[in-house]
């Protein structure tokens, strides 16, 4: 396995992406970074060192549609004829079909949050700016929780064989028909979402590791809610796929960001305790101004923001407030589309 560091200065930068050449299966790429010229060219570059070429490629598989993970996917695509495979939650993103619907989901969200004018108008330029950063469409094939990618010869590069429930409840190696345990490694597709819909990690059969896109960060706490309001239940959502993390016995994750993650349980830990106490810091913000909206407890919480973070400050708020609403420790009203909150009456 050999990991590339991307030259990518856009949304967390520092992204990674790993490779797997095993000698007699599909050569695959695990996430795809941004089309740009600087991250086509580091690509090129960290497959070359692995003895590589683009052309090489059999397989990408996407965590998730976030473009700085799911960007350059449709152009390598199109330079190899690879097969692109992400979640099937996230695939009207990767390949297409389904932007236009995002962007309206998300104008829709800037105005339930109640974004004020002026730094909705700075957010939107900057998002235009970023229009390309999507790429090229990619001809997708989709997958579901516990769909099985071989890494050798033993069968096609995709075996559907789904888990008893939408959240694993083992990563162990699966025996085949005949009850005999398959003679190669493979990855097991398991849905994490929360950060992002489809958002998957890809966990090995055979020893406790895993690639977990953004599920963890071993810098950041990956945003939730603004990073993408399509999930229900965001806080709720997150919080059940770093729970799984907590509870399964991984030695290293392999992250979309940054180091590898020695101790994944541990960190997954961690988040769970910041989403808690920025829970009770929400609660509390809200007893402090409310009624607010989204953006009023976002400002409280995390101060002035610009460009992406403008999105990402009251999604979260309104993550963590649509939390309280569900757990009846907060009212929410609809006022001219706009979503306004207060602490619940006793």
């Amino acid at each position: 396995m050999h990991s590339i560091r991307l030259d990518n200065a856009v949304f967390e930068g520092e992204n990674v992406v790993y490779l797997l050449d095993p000698v007699d299966g599909p050569t695959t790429l695990i996430d795809a970074g941004v089309p740009s010229v600087s991250v086509r060219k580091s690509l090129e570059e960290g497959l070359g060192e692995a003895g590589v070429a683009v052309a090489d490629l059999d397989r990408i598989l996407l965590t998730h549609w976030h473009w700085d993970h799911s960007g350059l996917a449709g152009e390598l695509q199109a330079d190899s004829g690879a097969e692109v495979f992400v979640h099937e939650r996230d695939a009207p993103l990767v390949d297409g079909s389904g932007r236009d619907a995002y962007l309206d989901l998300q104008r829709a969200c800037f105005e339930r949050w109640g974004i004020p004018d002026a730094p909705r108008e700075e957010l939107l330029s900057f998002l235009d700016g970023q229009e390309t950063l999507a790429g090229e469409p990619a001809d997708v094939t989709t997958f579901t929780h516990g769909d099985r990618f071989p890494l050798g010869p033993e069968s096609s590069s995709k075996e559907s064989d789904p888990l008893t429930s939408d959240t694993a409840e083992s990563t162990g190696t699966t025996p085949t028909e005949d009850g005999q345990e398959p003679e190669t490694e493979a990855l097991r597709a398991i849905h994490l979402p929360g950060h992002a819909d489809g958002l998957t990690a890809f966990t090995f059969e055979r020893r406790p590791e895993a690639f977990v896109g953004d599920v963890i960060l071993p810098k950041y706490t990956p945003n939730v809610g603004g990073a993408d309001p399509r999930v229900e239940h965001p806080l709720a959502t997150y919080r059940s796929s770093l729970r799984w993390l907590a509870a399964t016995d991984l030695d290293r994750a392999y992250p979309g960001h940054r180091d590898p993650i020695e101790d994944p349980a541990a960190r997954a830990e961690a988040i769970l305790t910041h989403h808690d106490e920025r829970t009770e810091r929400t609660r509390d913000t809200l007893g402090d101004i409310g009624p607010a909206t989204a953006w009023e407890v976002s400002a409280e919480l995390f101060g002035d923001l610009e460009k992406i973070h403008i999105m990402h400050g009251p999604g979260e708020a309104w993550a963590h407030l649509e939390a309280l609403v569900t757990d009846g420790e907060a009212t929410r009203n609809e006022i001219d589309g706009t979503f306004e909150y207060s602490p619940a009456t006793e």
